[in-house]
C-alpha cells in the first residue's frame, strides 16, 4: 500500500516548512494585520502619479508607487495595459513587513513592463510577484527578495535575470526565465519550480555565489552546460531538477559542447547533487557531467567518482514517461509543495514510490495531477412526481483511481450533499424543473461538473394533451423544404406525472404515427380541410391516456416572391400533348439559380402563364393542387386550332406538383413560371383601383415585330416608387398577325416565355404579374407584326407597410350567370362568398355565349368603376381571364360594357387579407 504521507518528518521538513513561511508570505492568522494598500491603474484616466495612489485616485506608473512604497504597504498594479517604464525598486520593508508589488486583475495575468527593465537595487524585504517583461530583472545589493510568478526576457544575448552584488537570500519561484545568472557574492539564493530557458546563452550560472539552492526546476538547453557552478559558489545544492536538450537539434560547437552539469573545483567544496532527471542528447563527446574538473560520461560514472547524482537518471532522448513522477527528494533544500502552475504535491497511484523515503514528490517544476478530464451524471429517475426517491451517479473519468470528493446539489434549494461516494439520494419535496448538478474534486482540489435535467410533476394520473398549429418555413431559412398543409401536433401539454415512453397519433386521414417521447409529430396532408386527430399516450408505469381534437389544416397567409420567368413545362418539346381525362402532372420550381430551376421549398401557391395551343376541339383547361379532386372550374378557355394563355394562381399540392387537364379533345400545354407565395418572406400586396398606365394608340404607336417599349411603372399613379412588382391587365388590340408579347423587368433579359397571343381581328387580354426593372420600368416585347398595347395596373407588391397577404383556397366556383340569367350591357351582377375580411382576391372570370363585343370590368364592391377592362369579351368566343381585384365586404363587383350581353362566370383560387 502508499504511503499517505508525502515524507517521513524530519529536521530538514520542519526546517522547510519555516522557510515556506517565509517564501510564501504569513500565515492566513495574521492577515488582519496587512498593511495598507497604494494602487496603480493606468487604465484610467483619474490616476495621478502626484496622487494618494489610492483606489479612486490610483498612480499612473509603478515608479511613482516605487517611491513611497512604505514597510508592510502592498502595490497593487492593474493588470490589462503595459507600463513601458523601468523600474527599479530600492525602498525596503522590515522583517514580516515587506514591501510587495503584486498584480490586480483575473487569475493568471500579469503585469507587462513590455521591454523595459525592473532593477532591484539596495533593497530588502521586497516582494514582486505576477509580473511580465523583456527587458530583463537585475537584484543587486539587496536582501530578502521574493521574485514569484515571473515570466522575464532579457535584452539580446543576455540574461533575464542576474542576481549579483552580494544579495542574500534571493528566492526566485514559479517563474519562466529565459537565461538566469547568480553572480558576484550573491548568497543563500533559492531558485524552486522555475521553467528556466536556454539558447543562444547557457540557461543557468552560478558564478562566485555561495549556497546557491536550485530545486525542481526545469532547465531546457540549448548548447553548453544546462546548470554550471564555478568560482566560490561552495555549499550549493542541486536537486530534483529536469535537464532537457529540448532547443538545439543539431550538433553544437565542440568549444561549447552540451553538458548537463558542470560544478567546477573550487565550487564542489560542501556542494551537492542529486536525484536529477537529464534527458535527451546532452554530450558531444562522452560529457555528461563535470565536477572538480573531472569529465564523467554517465551516471554510473558520475557517481562512482564523486559520491554525487546516485538517484539521478539519464535518458538518451526527451521522452521521460513517467521517469520524473514521484522520484524526487522531498527533503532537499528549497523545496516547494506547490508547483509552478500552483498545484500541490499529489501522489500518482499509477507509479511506485520511488523518491527518497518513499515520497512521492515529483522532479521538475510541474507536478503531475490526477487531471478530471470529465464527468457524466445520470438521475435513475429524472423524471417521477415529487416525493420519489431519485438516486444520482456520477461517473468521473480521471488519470488514476485517486480519492475524490462529489458535491451534488439538487437544484431545488435544499443542502448540498458533499461524499466520497459516487452516488447520493434525494427526495423532491415538491415539483420543479431542476437541474441537479455534481461537481468532482481531486486531492488537489482541482475539479469538474456536470448536469442534469430533473423534472419533477405533481402526483395525479396520466391526461393527455395537444395543441397543433400549421408548420410553416421560416424567415430565417425560407428555401427549407415545407411542404403545404403541413400542421404540427404537440403533446407536450399532456400532465404527466411519470415518463411517457409511446405516443401514437392519429391524423384522422388514415395516417398514424408512433413516437416514444412526449415530441412534437408533423404530418402533411393531401388536402385542405378539417380532420379528427386522436392522440395516444402510454407512460413508464403502464398508464394510458387519450384525447382527440379537431385540426384544421389550410394553407397560410403568403407574401409574393417574383422571379424571373421561366418555362417549366412544353408538350411540344416531346410531342405529347395533354389528353382529354388525363391530368398532366407539373412540377413547381419556386427558385432559380445560374444552374436552373430548383423545386418547392416552402412555396403555398404558383403563379403560372398557362398557353394552350394546337388543340383538336373547343375545350377548356383547369389547373389544380396534385392530390386533390378535379375542381369545376377551369383556367384556359381555346377553340380548335386556336392558342389561348392565361395567368393562373393556383394552390400547390402537398408533393410539390400542380395537375393540368383539358375538357375534352388534346392539345399542347405550356406553362411558364413566373412567381410564387409563401409564408414568412416575400412581397405584401397593395390592391388599387384600376388604372390606365399606357396605352400605345395614344402613346408611341404600335409595336412593331421584334420591337420593345419600356414604361415606367414605379413612382406613377398610385405605385411607389420601390414597388417590388405590379400586377397590370394587359390587352392586345389591332394585331396584324398571330403573335406573342412579353413583359418582363429588364430591357436587356428578356426571358423565352410570354404572357399574352393576340391574333389578327380579335381584342385579346391577359393578367399578368411583372417584377419591376431597378430603373422603375417594365419592358414589353411584340415578336411578329404589329399590335397597340393597353396596360392597366389593379395592384403592387411591396415590402413593407401594411400590405396584404394572400392566402391560396382550393380553386372553387363562387358564380355562374348561366343558371342565374345572362349580364346584359351595361349591367352589374354582384359576386359574394370571399371572406368578409378581404381586401383582394384572385379569381378566374370567363366570358360566355357573348352576344356583342365589348369588355367587363371588376371592382370592389361598393367602389367607384373605372374604365379600365378586366377581360375583352368577343362573340362566340368564351375567353378567359386572371383578375386580381379589390374587394368590398367580401364581394366583388362585374360590370358588363355596352357591346352585348354575357354568361360571366366567377372562379376563386386564393384572397388578400391585411397581415
Amino acid at each position: 500500500m502508499k504511503e499517505t504521507l508525502l515524507v517521513r518528518p524530519t529536521r530538514a521538513t520542519v526546517l522547510l516548512t519555516a522557510g515556506l513561511v517565509t517564501l510564501l508570505g504569513v500565515p492566513s492568522a495574521a492577515a488582519a494585520e496587512a498593511p495598507p494598500t497604494l494602487y496603480v491603474n493606468n487604465n484610467t484616466a483619474s490616476c495621478a502619479d502626484g496622487g494618494p495612489g489610492s483606489q479612486a485616485v490610483p498612480f499612473c506608473t509603478i515608479s511613482a508607487a516605487a517611491k513611497v512604497v512604505a514597510p508592510g504597504q502592498t502595490v497593487r498594479i492593474k493588470t490589462g495595459k503595459t507600463y513601458a517604464e523601468a523600474v527599479t525598486i530600492d525602498r525596503s520593508g522590515a522583517p514580516g513587513k515587506p514591501v510587495s508589488f503584486v498584480a490586480d486583475g483575473p487569475a493568471g495575468s500579469l503585469v507587462s513592463l513590455g521591454n523595459q527593465p525592473l532593477t532591484i537595487s539596495g533593497a530588502s524585504h521586497v516582494v514582486v510577484r505576477e509580473l511580465g517583461l523583456n527587458g530583463g530583472i537585475r537584484v543587486n545589493r539587496s536582501a530578502d527578495v521574493e521574485l514569484d510568478r515571473i515570466r522575464a526576457l532579457g535584452p539580446v544575448d543576455a540574461e533575464a535575470l542576474v542576481v549579483g552584488d552580494a544579495s542574500t537570500d534571493v528566492r526566485v519561484s514559479r517563474g519562466i526565465l529565459y537565461g538566469v545568472r547568480i553572480e558576484g557574492g550573491a548568497q543563500r539564493t533559492v531558485l524552486g519550480r522555475n521553467e528556466i530557458f536556454g539558447a543562444n546563452q547557457e540557461p543557468l550560472t552560478v558564478a562566485d555565489a555561495p549556497a546557491t539552492v536550485i530545486t525542481n526546476n526545469t532547465v531546457q538547453l540549448g548548447c553548453g552546460t544546462a546548470v554550471s557552478l564555478s568560482g566560490s559558489s561552495s555549499g550549493s545544492a542541486v536537486f530534483n531538477n529536469v535537464i532537457s536538450a529540448k532547443y538545439q537539434n543539431g550538433p553544437c560547437d565542440p568549444a561549447r559542447g552540451r553538458a548537463a552539469l558542470a560544478v567546477s573545483q573550487s565550487a564542489a567544496a560542501g556542494t551537492r547533487a542529486d536525484y536529477n532527471l537529464i534527458a535527451g542528447s546532452v554530450q558531444v563527446g562522452p560529457t555528461v557531467y563535470t565536477w572538480g574538473g573531472a569529465a564523467h560520461q554517465d551516471q554510473a560514472a558520475f557517481h562512482a567518482a564523486t559520491g554525487q547524482g546516485g538517484h539521478d537518471n539519464v535518458l538518451p532522448t526527451q521522452d521521460i514517461g513517467t521517469k520524473a513522477v514521484d522520484s524526487a527528494d522531498a527533503t532537499a533544500p528549497g523545496v516547494l509543495l506547490t508547483d509552478s502552475r500552483g498545484y500541490p504535491v499529489v501522489d500518482d497511484l499509477r507509479v511506485a514510490n520511488t523518491g527518497k523515503d518513499g515520497g512521492y514528490l515529483d522532479r521538475g517544476s510541474r507536478e503531475g495531477q490526477n487531471w478530471l478530464e470529465s464527468v457524466r451524471l445520470e438521475l435513475d429517475q429524472p423524471w417521477a412526481p415529487a416525493g420519489t426517491a431519485v438516486k444520482a451517479t456520477a461517473t468521473a473519468v480521471s488519470a488514476w483511481s485517486g480519492p475524490l470528493t462529489y458535491h451534488f446539489d439538487f437544484g431545488d434549494g435544499s443542502a448540498p450533499v458533499v461524499t466520497g461516494e459516487r452516488t447520493a439520494t434525494h427526495v423532491y419535496s415538491s415539483p420543479c424543473e431542476c437541474t441537479a448538478t455534481v461537481t468532482v474534486y481531486n486531492e488537489a482540489k482541482l475539479n469538474t461538473g456536470a448536469g442534469s435535467k430533473a423534472k419533477v410533476t405533481a402526483p395525479g394520473p396520466l391526461t393527455a394533451g395537444f395543441t397543433s398549429k400549421p408548420f410553416l418555413p421560416t424567415a430565417e431559412d425560407p428555401r427549407a423544404y415545407v411542404a403545404p398543409l403541413t400542421v404540427e401536433v404537440d403533446p407536450r401539454s399532456t400532465v404527466a406525472p411519470w415518463p411517457v415512453q409511446q405516443v401514437d397519433v392519429d391524423f384522422g386521414d388514415g395516417a398514424h404515427e408512433r413516437v416514444s417521447a412526449l415530441e412534437p409529430v408533423r404530418h402533411t396532408y393531401a388536402r385542405p380541410g378539417d380532420y379528427k386527430v386522436t392522440v395516444t399516450l402510454k407512460d413508464a408505469k403502464g398508464a394510458t391516456s387519450t384525447v382527440s381534437r379537431t385540426v384544421q389544416a389550410a394553407y397560410a397567409a403568403s407574401g409574393y416572391v417574383p422571379v424571373h420567368p421561366f418555362r417549366v413545362l412544353d408538350t411540344r418539346l416531346s410531342n405529347s400533348p395533354v389528353q382529354a381525362g388525363t391530368p398532366a402532372q407539373v412540377a413547381v420550381p419556386v427558385v432559380y439559380y445560374s444552374s436552373g430551376p430548383h423545386h418547392t421549398g416552402g412555396a403555398t401557391a404558383a403563379v403560372l402563364n398557362v398557353t394552350v395551343t394546337g388543340a383538336t376541339q373547343d375545350t377548356h383547361l383547369n389547373v389544380w393542387p396534385s392530390g386533390q379532386q378535379r375542381p369545376a372550374t377551369s383556367n384556359v378557355n381555346v377553340r380548335a386550332g386556336g392558342t389561348s394563355s392565361n395567368t393562373v394562381t393556383v394552390p400547390i399540392g402537398s408533393d410539390g406538383k400542380i395537375l393540368a387537364q383539358l375538357n375534352s379533345g388534346q392539345g399542347h400545354v405550356v406553362v411558364d413560371f413566373v412567381g410564387y407565395y409563401q409564408p414568412n418572406t416575400g412581397q405584401r400586396f397593395y390592391p388599387v383601383t384600376p388604372t390606365r398606365l399606357a396605352d400605345t394608340r395614344t402613346m408611341g404607336g404600335a409595336l412593331g415585330a421584334g420591337q420593345t417599349r419600356t414604361v415606367k411603372v414605379a413612382g406613377v399613379r398610385s405605385i411607389p416608387p420601390d414597388a417590388a412588382a405590379v400586377a397590370l391587365n394587359l390587352t392586345s388590340t389591332g394585331a396584324t398577325t398571330d403573335t406573342h408579347v412579353i413583359a418582363y423587368a429588364e430591357a436587356d433579359k428578356r426571358p423565352t416565355t410570354s404572357n399574352l397571343n393576340p391574333e389578327p381581328g380579335k381584342d385579346k387580354s391577359n393578367q399578368v404579374i411583372v417584377p419591376v426593372g431597378p430603373d422603375g420600368t417594365i419592358t414589353l416585347y411584340n415578336n411578329a407584326g404589329s399590335t397597340d398595347l393597353v396596360l392597366d395596373v389593379v395592384g403592387y407588391y411591396h415590402e413593407w407597410g401594411g400590405g396584404a397577404l394572400f392566402t391560396p383556397v382550393v380553386p372553387k366556383r363562387l358564380a355562374d350567370t348561366r343558371t342565374t340569367g345572362k349580364l346584359a350591357p351595361g349591367a352589374t351582377t354582384t359576386v359574394a362568398g370571399l371572406p368578409a375580411n378581404a381586401v383582394g382576391a384572385a379569381l378566374n372570370v370567363t366570358a360566355t355565349e357573348t352576344t356583342g363585343a365589348g369588355f367587363l370590368t371588376v371592382h370592389g364592391y361598393g367602389t367607384a368603376r373605372t374604365d379600365a377592362s378586366s377581360l375583352n369579351t368577343r362573340p362566340g368566343e368564351t375567353v378567359p381571364n386572371h383578375v386580381i381585384t379589390p374587394v368590398g365586404d367580401g364581394k366583388v363587383s362585374i360590370w358588363n360594357s355596352w357591346g352585348g350581353s354575357n354568361h360571366v362566370i366567377t372562379d376563386v383560387f386564393g384572397y388578400f387579407t391585411q397581415g
